[in-house]
């Protein structure tokens, strides 16, 4: 919202000594964010006056189109004699009145103005544009013409109010009310401890039964319609100098009058206008919701396809506009037109003017469906004063009465559904427990008060919230009320005393260690959004009644398009993959650790409110427990390229399956669990290149996680380089499976001893399930088993696989003997052979 300070001046009594930059502390300490003070004027300087152009010369042996004019400054030039000026511009005729920088005059940009020689003439000065002054967008962008009234030689930097301060001020949501002037300038008067000349505070006309015909269909939708009717309005009628500079330091284009004073009254109050053309009315003016497939022509041009919950003006044609968003196309304002052979202006002579109050969040749900932000729907989403609308459409009809001639009718619609007033009951010392500060029920009372609110009662409070505060819903809305207007500065600085003994978990801890122990393997952390879109798992390849397409959606997600709750790490850190290899970064290996969300059977999803005046009880914090999906914390990692670069060392090598697997034995290791890997086919995973996590628990084996080389129709699908690899680790389970904290490894003095065994197995058994039951059966004495060679061919038969294995045994208290080694060694193949048909190679 910007603010000029000279309008704010007119509602507040501020001391003339004020600069924007003092009002801009004050406002900040209230709460307010004041992100700049813009200095209008700044590097103007005089002098710069009005002129009337005499006569204009064209000058044609240039390559562009130049005019040498002649204007009349009056006494400004000291000699009252025609100031001679060189112009390229073409929108301004002999007779019109234009500003006019005489010579010793500096524009912004440090331009400054002289007598100069150009074109063959000697130029005395510069007929000015608003861009040249420094005064925003006027729609035009060629030289001001003023209206005929204003006297040659006036001071045009008076006129134009080219000196000003604007204050850029960035409205949170819960503090709507201050995108108007009205709101501000409520603040501003508190700030100051000054009276406010509340704008909204007009002599309003009772409705009747004689103003235009309204039917509101959806009274939640829309609660209050209030229709006004000008007739007689002079179609040639132009915004004042005053309106149009007003709405340009405020940040918005002069349009035409009646658009421009309902965008006037709009930023004054804060409630926002629309005006239609009565004659391009087709019956009564209509509030419903939108039928599904319905079409729009808005104000943009643009054909819009309307949502069964839209909320729509109609008349008998059907929508005329998109309520609190953007009018229609048919029933606009017409801009006049001058017909060529009678000289006659025709335009918009009849104006209804609506001021209505809509739901909030409808018109914020209607906004992003069609990706369609107006100042309307940035108002209404935030919360309007619904008690304004009367007061706005008034103000409406007086300006256009004043400014374009026209004449109000007496007929006054107001459609209003009976809504009583907000109250909230609250302790007189609620501000102080929140604050932690004395400020006494005196201070309490008055601070209320100031924001609009009528106090009742002694020790307990009972607060009428005003109808422009639609945030202040509960005591701690209050207590804010009051610790931002008693200055957030004057809290007292206390730092916790935290007991201790306290700190990380254990969990924590070792959720810690696996990403430290990731990016020690040359992984680099990838954090993602943990929202999704279902069109994701089709590209993953998931089955129809895959788990991990049940999600939990967001009532009010960030992006249409990822409505949904993560069920698997994995999209997001393809995503991330996809992004930096198409920009250039081709060798990754990225990891994250997060957060999925599983829905469980029965579940209510809905969200429990828990206290904040006191601690839950056990039976509310069931409550929001039991409403919570299942929320299992993940590790995964993705990788592409290559996982080890060439050089002088030697060649690189490209990250395959393996590397994935690896990296769950890395993760595995932090919690001390031992992974059982075995080959399966699971989506997004390829079917030959793909193995599953298991782990022992309470002696059975339970998933915990897959990895591997991703299918090619997946890797298609999203866009990732070829040979894509993943792996995704459910924690919690490997900390079940861990034995509590991981114990330091113990090193003996005594020496190790190797045996080296070689088994036959079938071309489909695992070489890790045969790892698995050496190690099991080799018992306590072994220290590390290793696989050293793969054979296959013809010395061992079609369809088997030898698989060599080192075996290292140590005994921590003795040197063990060849005979104790052997017997390890034997229960080790015993156990193998038992669980997958090993045979020793050569026995």
């Amino acid at each position: 919202m910007r603010v000029p300070l000279s309008w704010l001046r007119e509602y507040v009594d501020l001391p003339a000594t004020e600069t924007g930059r003092d009002v801009q502390a004050k406002l900040v300490s209230a709460g307010l964010e004041v992100e700049t003070v813009e200095q209008l004027g700044a590097g103007l300087t005089g002098p710069l006056v009005v002129g009337k152009v005499l006569t204009i010369e064209e000058l044609t042996e240039f390559k562009k189109p130049i005019r040498f004019c002649t204007v009349d400054v009056g006494q400004a030039n000291g000699t009252g004699e025609p100031q001679e000026i060189i112009c390229g511009a073409r929108n301004f005729a002999e007779g019109d009145k234009v500003v006019v920088a005489l010579p010793g005059a500096v524009l912004p940009g440090d331009f400054r103005i002289a007598e100069r020689k150009t074109y063959g003439r000697v130029s005395r000065g510069m007929i000015c544009s608003g861009d040249e002054l420094g005064m925003g967008d006027d729609g035009s962008h060629g030289i001001i013409v003023l209206p005929p009234e204003h006297e040659v030689g006036t001071d045009a930097t008076v006129l134009l109010e080219l000196y000003d301060e604007v204050l850029d001020i960035a409205v949170t949501p819960d503090r709507g009310y201050c995108l108007s002037m009205r709101g501000v300038a409520r603040e501003t008067a508190i700030a100051y401890g000054l009276p406010l000349r509340d704008p909204a505070l007009l002599d309003v006309p009772a409705p009747n039964a004689y103003g235009y015909p309204v039917r509101v269909a959806d009274p939640i939708g829309c609660d209050r319609f209030t229709a006004r009717t000008v007739v007689g309005l002079d179609p040639e009628a132009r915004s004042p100098i005053w309106l149009q500079r007003r709405l340009q330091k405020a940040g918005m284009r002069p349009i035409s009058l009646a658009v421009d004073v309902t965008n006037y009254v709009m930023l004054e109050l804060g409630q926002p206008l629309h005006a239609y053309d009565r004659t391009r009315l087709d019956g009564p003016i209509g509030v419903r919701r939108a039928e599904a497939g319905e079409k729009i022509t808005t104000l943009d041009g643009t054909v819009r396809v309307l949502d069964a919950e839209d909320l729509v003006i109609t008349d008998n044609r059907g929508p005329i506009g998109i309520a609190g968003v953007m009018g229609g196309a048919n029933t606009e304002i017409a801009d006049p037109t001058t017909d060529p052979e009678t000289g006659i202006v025709s335009g918009t002579t009849e104006v209804v003017v609506e001021a209505a109050h809509f739901d909030a969040i409808s018109i914020a749900r209607t906004a992003r469906r069609h990706k369609l932000s107006s100042e309307a729907s940035k108002r209404f989403e935030r919360g309007v004063d619904p008690q304004a609308a009367a007061a706005a459409a008034q103000r409406t009809v007086d300006l256009l009465v004043l400014l374009a001639g026209g004449t109000a009718e007496a007929g006054v619609t107001e459609v209003i559904a009976p809504s009583a007033p907000r109250t909230i009951a609250m302790p007189a010392n609620h501000p102080d427990k929140v604050a932690g500060v004395d400020y006494g029920r005196e201070t309490v009372v008055r601070r209320l008060q100031e924001v609009g609110c009528d106090v009742y009662g002694q020790d307990e409070l009972v607060v009428t919230v005003p109808s422009w505060r639609p945030d202040l819903n509960e005591p701690n809305d209050l207590a804010e009320e009051v610790i931002r207007l008693e200055g957030y500065e004057n809290l007292p600085s206390t730092l916790p005393k935290p007991p201790a003994g306290r700190g990380l978990t254990e969990r924590q801890r070792t959720h810690r260690r696996v990403g430290r122990a990731l990016a020690g393997a040359g992984y680099v952390e990838a954090l993602n959004y943990p929202f999704i879109g279902e069109q994701v798992f089709d590209q993953l390849g998931l089955d129809a009644d895959d788990a991990r397409r049940r999600v939990v959606k967001l009532v009010n997600p960030l992006s249409d398009e990822e409505p949904a709750l993560r069920t698997t790490l994995l999209p997001g850190l393809l995503g991330a993959l996809r992004r930096n290899d198409g920009r250039g970064s081709h060798d990754l290996a990225l990891f994250e650790t997060g957060l999925v969300f599983r829905p469980t059977e029965g579940q209510p999803g809905v969200a429990v409110r828990l206290p904040v005046d006191r601690r839950p009880g056990d039976e509310e914090i069931a409550r929001v427990n039991a409403a919570l999906p299942a929320q299992p914390r993940r590790a995964a990692v993705v990788l592409a390229g290559a996982r080890e670069q060439a050089g002088w060392w030697g060649k690189g090598r490209p990250s395959d399956w393996a590397d994935a697997i690896q990296a769950a034995r890395i993760v595995a290791a932090e919690f001390g669990a031992e992974l059982v890997v075995d080959a399966d086919q699971h989506a997004p995973w390829h079917p030959g290149r793909c193995a599953s996590f298991q782990v022992v628990i309470d002696g059975e084996l339970t998933l915990a996680g897959h990895g591997g080389e991703l299918h090619p129709r997946v890797v298609k699908a999203l866009g990732l380089p070829a040979r894509t690899c993943a792996m995704e680790l459910d924690l919690d389970v490997l900390e079940r499976a861990s034995e509590g904290p991981v114990k330091a490894p113990r090193i003996s003095a005594f020496p190790v001893a190797t045996q080296d065994v070689a088994l036959v197995v079938d071309q489909d058994v695992p070489s890790a399930a045969v790892e698995y039951y050496l190690a099991g059966g080799a018992g306590e004495l072994l220290e590390s088993i290793r696989l050293f060679d793969v054979y296959t061919g013809d010395q061992i038969g079609e369809g088997k696989k030898s698989l060599a294995y080192a075996l290292r045994f140590r005994a921590p208290d003795r040197t063990l003997t060849v005979d104790e080694a052997t017997a390890a060694r034997d229960a080790a193949v015993a156990l193998a052979a038992e669980h997958t048909g090993a045979v020793l190679r050569g026995a």
